[in-house]
């Protein structure tokens, strides 16, 4: 007989601020992908600590009060870890984790735990790796309290070397091989993207968890990983595809995320080169989320960071079988209508109305709209190949058949 097997999620704590960046509905909604990260990683939340606090203290980030509050939590409830959504200073996590006496930490340490679990190829194994030594190096101190004082007695005198010197020096050189080894496998995948030929190359790109990987599925007939959590795809696919009878490279990339580590955007530069050389972007926006503008300018940050802001681009708004409005009662004569009302066709009145031709609303999961969704992709890809070959015009006509319309 086949034994069930139970998954034990580890207790976990939240804590976010309130300041004049962050007003409450902001705090809800980071606190929100907090818990969904949490949850990706293996943890589940018992209960979340919000503080208004203009400064954040530089001992434990909160002040006394709460992180008594948050104290009393922890012991009496047997809590696991305790997570911040802001990046916490080296001496803070240390100065925290004296006061609860558990696993203390920030948004950075658990964006890069999901990445070191979703990692598969030694490629990306590798990348975690290093931003994750990056990561560790000025947080030792903490790690080897016990071993401060250099070591005396018979055969010991003289210099020495502190423990924690000796750890640094062996991180660093961890590092320098990290970056040697992935110095190696650039050369490697520059030239695979080498041999390619010319082929058209396009590359989805988005925020995390919109349906990249289900739409690369649904037009490359592939068989990519694809799930309901964060981070499902760290390793960049390449799939050929055809579209009638004009073929093209299309990549499946590593989805991006607001407060994106910076160690995680250095090591990620050699994955996000398939962005780079890709001659057309397919943005694709889960629509059905309340807070898709935040992420497209997430996005557009992070692809302005890696110089692919200005390349050709087709938005795509997915998951409009789930896009759900807010309606208001005809009697109802105080509540003011704002954008958690508008229907597609309003948001199509909006500054979509700018993008014109080159938005498209589509459902991966569900299969809707996709013919409008690969005449759109044909005719971008048939004009890029048509500039860079003229001569091979007459292979490609401008319409389909399977894509024309009687």
């Amino acid at each position: 007989m086949l034994e069930k097997k139970s998954i034990e999620y580890e207790k976990a704590i939240l804590i976010g601020v309130l300041n004049q960046h962050q007003n409450e509905e902001k705090v809800k909604e980071y606190l929100d992908e907090l818990e969904f990260l949490t949850y990706t990683a293996g943890g589940e939340v018992a209960k979340r600590f919000v503080q208004r606090i203009d400064v954040p203290n530089p001992k434990t980030y909160i002040g006394s009060g709460k992180m008594e509050e948050v104290r009393q939590y922890v012991k009496e409830h047997e809590i696991g870890s305790v997570i911040f959504d802001d990046e916490l200073s080296p001496a803070q996590q240390n100065n925290i984790e004296k006061l609860l006496r558990c696993k203390v930490l920030d948004r950075t340490s658990l964006i890069l735990d999901i990445f070191a679990q979703r990692a598969q190829t030694s490629y990306a194994r590798t990348q975690v790796e290093l931003a994750q030594y990056e990561y560790l190096l000025p947080r030792l101190t903490g790690l080897w309290t016990h071993l401060e004082r250099q070591r005396g007695g018979i055969g010991m005198r003289g210099p020495g070397e502190t423990e924690i010197e000796t750890d640094r020096r062996i991180v660093r050189d961890r590092i320098a091989l990290l970056k040697k080894k992935l110095a190696k496998i650039d050369r490697q995948m520059e030239t695979q993207r080498g041999n390619r030929g010319s082929l058209v190359r396009m590359a989805l790109v988005g925020y995390t968890n919109v349906g990249k990987s289900t739409l690369m599925n649904v037009i490359s007939k592939s068989d990519v990983f694809a799930e309901n959590k964060l981070f499902a795809t760290l390793d960049t696919t390449v799939r050929k595809v055809v579209l009638g009878n004009l073929p093209f490279l299309l990549s499946d990339t590593v989805g991006f995320i607001r407060k994106l580590p910076t160690q995680l955007v250095e090591s990620f530069k050699s994955t996000l080169d398939e962005v780079r050389e890709a001659d057309l972007l397919l943005h694709v926006v889960d629509i059905s989320h309340p807070n898709f503008e935040e992420h497209i300018a997430s996005v557009n940050q992070i692809l302005d960071e890696i110089d692919s802001s200005d390349k050709p681009c087709i938005m795509v708004f997915n998951k409009i079988d789930q896009y759900r409005p807010e309606t208001i009662d005809e009697d109802d004569l105080v509540t003011e209508k704002t954008t958690a009302h508008f229907t597609l066709e309003d948001w199509k009145k909006t500054w979509f109305n700018k993008i014109g031709d080159k938005a498209l609303f589509i459902s991966a999961l569900n299969k809707e709209n996709l013919d409008e969704f690969r005449k759109r992709v044909y005719d971008a890809v048939r004009n890029i190949h048509v500039t860079r070959f003229p001569y091979n015009n007459f292979l490609y006509p401008e319409h389909l058949d399977e894509y024309s319309e009687e």
